[in-house]
């Protein structure tokens, strides 16, 4: 091997990568490849997503990215007699990485970066159309920018869906002292990754739409609100941050349009409830995170009493390129109201677990099998849980409809923040119900007592019904007890936990001892 010959490789940083042992192969790489003279560029990028191939080693040559997966420390005298640097032939070559038809088949618009640049490069970043959007935002009246925002039909992707444009158009119409943009990063629910996912694998463009959001809106200030236990993403963001100020990206002076933005990291509680908008304002205030009564909303009345903008990281991580190539653009994908693309976390009993970034109109039973691969045991998916541990189990009988707001919750179910977990036929739905009800017993702030005494009693109840006793009064209580948490409770954390445990029963009545229902007539 020539002493002379340089390679560029990129391996991933991101917590997935790092669980499965990147820093381990980093260095292995490092100490053979000296001893071989190979000279080689690494760059720690983010993850592809494709989980299952983790750490997912991509070398480039004059063809292109070629990728080597899961590889590990183990394989690189291997992968050096291969000449993998050159692209070599090895059991674990995925050839060119553009060409791997998970990858290939995606609609990757928010994720177009991720996997692909060096995260805390600003050059990197820029090369590959970062601050694009910014730079059209400040040559737009800010009324525009709101505007482009609320024409590309982009919703909240945290899981209410709101039109992210009428927000903008709120906050930016109130007169206050100060106003603050609101990154809720505290990204709980299982089966979710995606918040995670681009902060440690594009944190510019996150920064990016924060900003772009302040010009439309006059806030001055950013907060991002990260759960406790990212502590890479928070890391990354923190550095990220700095290096945008010092481009002058961020700050007094953005770049030198006389607007001023700046923004903060702030660790979250590690309480689920703080997820909820008003009950992570409590906690960026310093209080216990309990959830406000609305009204007022917190886009009048929010952090500190001033008028506040609350998105979830994927709809800021969505602002940037909407700006840059323009709303229509950003609208031609999805279906219906649901406009745009959505990054689906698939998790659970699933062979390959992973991010795909898909337009709203794909089907349930296409990520399951065609993105998923089906089942890790091999056995039959019984139930799918899609929008968390609050969202409605999906039999298979709804898996062919479109993954579209408005369509999920024609049948009971929720979208969500797009995380998917799949169980298969060994799956005992009535267990999994009553913890949906201990969960959010676990969890409730307390506030309301719905959600505080409702989820107490629905475990009892539950109880009450595997040991059958007296089974047709207490699902009839059951149901009772949920429809007054679902109408009484302040927040969704009582108002979805009948979701999972409604939809188990309908669907799965045989795991509650109960018969089914008819077959429908032909």
């Amino acid at each position: 091997m020539s002493a002379t010959m340089n390679v560029k490789i990129y391996l991933p940083c991101d917590s997935v990568a790092l669980a499965l042992g990147a820093d381990a192969l980093v260095a292995a790489l490092q100490a053979q490849a000296a001893q071989a003279g190979l000279q080689m560029e690494l760059v720690r990028n983010g993850s592809r997503g494709l989980f299952w191939l983790e750490p997912l080693l991509e070398v480039v040559t004059p063809a292109g990215r070629v990728a080597y997966g899961p590889v590990s420390a183990d394989d690189v005298p291997s992968l050096l007699a291969a000449s993998f640097q050159t692209g070599g032939a090895h059991p674990l070559r995925l050839g060119l990485t553009e060409n791997i038809a998970w990858l290939k088949n995606q609609e990757r618009l928010t994720f177009a970066r991720v996997g692909v640049i060096d995260p805390l490069s600003l050059a990197d970043y820029q090369a590959h159309d970062g601050y694009a959007g910014l730079r059209r935002a400040l040559a737009l009246p800010a009324a525009e920018v709101a505007q482009q925002v609320l024409d590309s039909g982009l919703r909240g992707r945290g899981g209410a869906a709101f039109p992210a444009g009428i927000k903008w158009q709120t906050v930016a119409a109130l007169e206050a002292p100060q106003k603050y943009i609101v990154c809720n990063a505290d990204e709980g629910d299982s089966g979710t990754y995606s918040d995670r996912m681009t902060m440690e694998g594009d944190p510019f463009m996150l920064i990016e739409g924060m900003t772009i959001a302040a010009i439309a809106t006059g806030a001055t200030e950013g907060f991002i609100y990260i759960r406790s236990e990212y502590p890479q993403a928070l890391a990354t963001m923190q550095r990220a941050i700095a290096l945008a100020e010092a481009g002058g990206f961020l700050g007094g002076d953005i770049l030198g349009s006389g607007r001023r933005f700046q923004m903060q990291v702030r660790k979250a509680a590690g309480a689920y409830v703080c997820g909820e908008e008003t009950a992570m304002l409590e906690s960026l205030e310093g209080k216990r995170g309990t959830v406000r009564a609305k009204p007022p909303i917190p886009a009048v009345s929010g952090l500190f009493g001033q008028p506040t903008l609350i998105h979830n990281v994927i709809t800021l991580a969505s602002v940037p390129l909407i700006l840059a190539r323009g709303a229509a653009f950003y609208r031609d994908y999805g279906v219906g109201r649901s406009r745009g693309t959505l990054p689906i976390q698939l998790a659970g009993n699933l062979k390959h677990a992973g991010l795909v970034e898909k337009a709203f109109g794909v089907t349930l039973r296409e990520l399951l099998f065609d993105y998923g691969g089906g089942s890790a045991s091999g056995r039959p998916i019984k139930a799918v849980q899609v929008g968390g541990p609050l969202g409605a189990y999906v039999p298979e009988s709804q898996w062919d409809i479109p993954l579209d707001y408005e369509a999920y919750a024609a049948v009971g179910a929720v979208v969500g923040h797009g995380g998917i977990v799949a169980h298969d036929d060994t799956a005992d739905m009535s267990k999994l119900a009553r913890y949906a009800m201990a969960f959010c017993a676990a969890e409730s702030c307390g506030k309301c007592t719905p959600c505080r005494i409702g989820s107490t009693r629905g475990v009892e109840v539950i109880d009450r019904i595997a040991s059958g006793r007296d089974k047709s009064r207490q699902v009839q209580l059951l149901r009772d007890l949920c429809d007054t948490m679902t109408h009484g409770s302040l927040c969704a954390m009582g108002g979805m936990t009948p979701y999972p445990v409604l939809s188990a029963l309908a669907h799965y009545p045989q795991d509650f001892g109960l018969a089914a229902p008819p077959a429908p007539s032909a």
